[in-house]
């Protein structure tokens, strides 16, 4: 009496794992990729944001002077610089994994990439993949 086969031969559970492999080869940078995208939102919506918080605090004290900065969040800290009566930069500087990532918006709206770790910098827009793409 012959008894069915049980398991899994040597050659299918090498190819299984071949496949894991080259799927993993691709997926895990692109999926690194998205997330550190999703981070960079995370800053142009602070930035953005941070512009409409300027131009009320100018409607109400007539001076861009000691503004606040948004909040600190997880992936970026935010300062105030030039800060006088008719002028002011915001900076978005990425910490922990969004460490080398810098982003500026000032008081014309003019936005841009002072320091990405390999995106490239833009001094016209806010460079949000690699190549050097801007976001619109």
């Amino acid at each position: 009496m012959q008894r069915p086969q049980r398991g899994f031969t040597l050659m299918e559970v090498l190819i299984t794992v071949v496949i894991v492999g080259i799927l993993s080869a691709v997926a895990i940078p692109q999926y690194t990729q998205y997330v550190t995208r999703s981070r960079v939102a995370e800053a142009f919506s602070a930035l953005g944001a941070a512009q409409l918080n300027a131009e009320q605090y100018w409607s109400n004290k007539r001076t861009y002077d000691d503004m606040p900065a948004p909040a600190a969040t997880d992936n970026f800290t935010y300062a105030v610089s030039n800060d006088t009566d008719s002028t002011y930069t915001i900076t978005a500087t990425g910490k922990a994994k969004m460490t080398g990532f810098t982003y500026t918006i000032d008081q014309n709206g003019r936005r841009t990439t002072t320091a990405t770790p390999a995106w490239g910098t833009n001094a016209n827009c806010w460079v949000d993949r690699k190549g050097g793409a801007c976001s619109s």
